[in-house]
């Protein structure tokens, strides 16, 4: 495929560059396709490519937490990544797509030919780059800086719920429910702000709640409207410092469901013409939250933005397990020593040992995704024990079918109403499948951390990235320090697993009180992972390098030589060699030689790789 010339005359009108001088360095790149929910690069990550949007979008974004902030949207005709023409630095932001893209990629590789070849024109090319990233970057530095609001002095407003009155800063879109949440919860610190697919989700399900009655003639079409457009705008990542609920919560629930019943009627109230807390044209409980329950909208919320985080969690995932290919690929004629209870065992190659790193992660991928379909089963429409109570006939489906269309997320109705309000198996069955791919994760690292020992009085047969002095007693030392922290953070997630277990089975008759803390370690949980996969990944495996002489060199000394010899030497033969290696510390490879029981050729001849790594038939 080649780049035409009229998409390439936009993005250069867009860069402020001739023509034929971006297409002078356009023309050496290709099309690369991304799926929803795939990102394009990582912060963090090497620069590898300058990029040119040709179909959907690409959101640039700040942050590896769970709570990011979105710098740009990139539509068709956007030049990015810009920064590979200038330097070695890394990316500042990472760049995904949610709903797919196609991109135009110019390899570094082929920059490099165009400086080499054509350095007036790339030279005039990087200087207008220059100038357009000191434009982002002051933008972007507004944007970081007003991740978290400032504090905003203003007039107070008066509400009231059943237990009394309470001031509410005239600023804010909460109200009088979620100051007392925020006065009573006290503990984690962590907000619901911290995870925006949460929030997403809560927007997505009012939205399709407002749309439901609407059309069921329970809600007016004009407050209809204006709900759907303030979730429409929270949706987009407008309001979420609002939403300051601690996660870990009493009340099943109810605190975070009515922040955002009362973010939203506020903002409702702004795009009617009216004053925050003027409830009187729109409630938040009589009308954002009409036809639901909290014990219907939180653990559907909950079950969507689940989803939406395991999207990027598996992107995450794929990347690892495609670098740990490569690299199966790359060591496919290492020879090595294989153990077993850390003792020699027969040979194998670097990249068998890679390859069955791969596989692992690909499990994990597979079981995580497989659960995700159990997440699509909701329970809108239940209201507060699953009879429905308070919501229209057919209101249940309706509603349903709006959110699978608003989400783009195929959540069906769940067979059993009151079953599925109070069962949490299948948040216990998504903490544990996170539990077993952490657990094979902080495996590889294990092995990473081992097979990297030394270098001089361990195994070293693979050598890691040094990616920071390891001491600040000790000169010249380096830890592994990216295996330690993804195994740190596996340990974490598999102590979350026995949390959410016993919250799951702390579901009691009709309802389940314990549903927050699921929600915070399911959410949190899956983010680790992610960003563990992303570091592992840029930061650790791409750079590993064998050590193919301490391999072979294993190969040669070890006992365990022996037994792939003995289809050849016979056992008699295979134990005395043996026995006699390991009392006098020779070679298992020399002494064979020394005994001429083989030549060199033909001891050669079956310690290839392809020899002694699979079924062979032996002559």
């Amino acid at each position: 495929m080649s780049l035409q010339l009229d998409t390439i005359a936009a993005a250069a009108k867009r860069i402020g560059i001739a023509t034929e001088d971006l297409a002078a360095v356009s023309q050496q790149g290709n099309a690369v396709s991304y799926a929803a929910g795939d990102y394009l690069y990582h912060e963090s990550t090497p620069r590898l490519w300058l990029g040119l949007v040709l179909e959907g979008e690409v959101e640039i974004e700040r942050g590896t937490q769970a709570r990011t902030v979105t710098l740009a949207t990139l539509m068709p005709g956007a030049v990015f990544s810009e920064g590979v023409m200038l330097d070695d630095a890394p990316h500042a932001a990472n760049a995904l797509t949610h709903k797919g893209a196609k991109v135009w990629q110019i390899s570094r590789a082929e920059l490099e030919k165009v400086r080499a070849e054509k350095p007036d024109i790339f030279y005039r090319i990087v200087g207008r780059i220059a100038a357009r990233l000191s434009e982002r970057l002051r933008f972007a530095a507004e944007r970081i800086a007003g991740e978290k609001s400032a504090t905003v002095v203003s007039s107070v407003r008066t509400e009231h719920d059943s237990l009394g009155e309470r001031e509410v800063p005239d600023h804010a879109y909460y109200g009088v429910q979620t100051i007392r949440g925020m006065e009573n919860f006290h503990i984690s610190g962590i907000g619901m702000y911290h995870f925006e697919h949460f929030i997403r989700a809560f927007a997505f399900v009012k939205k399709a709640a407002a749309k439901a009655n609407a059309e069921l003639g329970v809600l007016s079409q004009e407050r209809a409207d204006a709900i759907m457009k303030a979730c429409d705008e929270i949706a987009a990542g407008k309001l979420h410092d609002q939403f300051a609920i601690d996660m870990i919560q009493g009340g099943a629930g109810t605190s975070t469901n009515m922040n955002a019943n009362e973010v939203i009627a506020n903002r409702a109230l702004e795009i009617l013409g009216h004053r925050k807390g003027q409830y009187e044209h729109l409630h938040p409980n009589d009308h954002v939250n009409c036809s639901q329950s909290t014990n219907d909208a939180y653990p559907t919320a909950i079950k969507v933005g689940v989803l939406l985080t395991l999207r990027e969690t598996v992107s995450a995932l794929r990347e690892l397990r495609a670098a740990l290919q490569a690299k199966a690929k790359e060591f496919a004629d290492v020879l090595k020593m294989g153990r077993t209870e850390n003792q020699d065992a027969v040979p194998m190659t670097l990249g068998q040992e890679f390859g069955a790193y791969a596989v692992m992660i690909g499990d994990g991928i597979r079981h995580l995704t497989r659960v995700g379909e159990e997440f699509l089963a909701i329970n809108m429409g239940a209201t507060a024990i699953g009879t429905g109570l308070n919501s229209p006939p057919g209101y249940a489906a309706l509603c349903t079918k709006h959110l699978a269309d608003i989400s783009g997320i195929p959540v069906t109705l769940a067979d059993d109403l009151v079953e599925a309000t109070q069962d949490s198996g299948e948040f216990a069955l998504m903490s544990s499948t996170m539990k077993t791919a952490a657990v094979q994760l902080s495996k590889i690292c294990n092995d990473l951390r081992w097979m990297s020992s030394g270098p001089r009085c361990g195994l070293y047969e693979i050598r890691l990235p040094s990616m920071q002095p390891g001491s600040s007693i000790m000169p010249g030392k380096v830890n592994p320090v990216i295996p330690e922290v993804v195994s740190q953070v596996c340990f974490q997630i598999i102590g979350m697993d026995i949390t959410v277990s016993m919250a799951a089975e702390a579901s009691e008759l009709e309802l389940n009180m314990a549903e927050p803390v699921i929600a915070f370690n399911l959410l949190f949980g899956l983010t680790l992972l992610r960003n563990a996969a992303i570091v592992l990944h840029s930061r650790c495996i791409v750079g590993i390098e064998a050590n193919r002489e301490r391999c072979l060199q294993y190969v040669h000394n070890s006992i365990g030589l022996v037994t792939a010899l003995n289809p050849v030497l016979g056992y008699e033969r295979s134990a005395a060699i043996a026995k006699e290696a390991l009392k006098t510390g020779g070679s298992v490879y020399e002494l064979v030689l020394q005994k001429g029981w083989l030549t060199k050729d033909r001891l050669d001849e079956l310690l290839k790789p392809e020899n002694m790594t699979h079924p062979r038939q032996l002559n």
